[in-house]
């Protein structure tokens, strides 16, 4: 999922966990989906920065050049203003977007068919 076009709120949002969790049954495992996936977005989205930092980066030693970059500091404001990565894994996991499965509950059921 592109997190740019993201429709997540920027803002945090009230949410029902109960609601939340009848998909899993269980509110712990419905965290621990959303914690996951929201360190894989945090991981996109830090690689993406440190990427289109590097393009403006100047290897001078000049301390003006430092403070002036206006390139960096816009991109860097641009990635600040972004929805942090928990609410974008909890959009995504309203909108059934996130597959998931608990290896456990798989044995469980192949076990019942023998």
């Amino acid at each position: 999922m592109d997190y740019r076009k993201t429709t997540a709120p920027a803002t945090t949002v009230t949410r029902d966990m109960m609601q939340l969790s009848e998909e899993t049954g269980n509110v712990y495992e419905t965290v621990r989906i959303i914690g996951k996936r929201a360190n894989q977005i945090s991981v996109e989205i830090k690689h993406d920065l440190e990427k289109k930092l590097q393009e403006f980066a100047s290897y001078n030693d000049s301390l003006e050049e430092i403070f002036e970059n206006r390139e960096q500091i816009e991109i860097s404001r641009y990635f600040e203003r972004l929805p942090k990565s928990t609410l974008i894994a909890t959009q995504e996991y309203e909108d059934h977007e996130i597959y998931f499965r608990n290896p456990a509950k798989d044995k469980d059921k192949f076990d019942s068919d023998l």
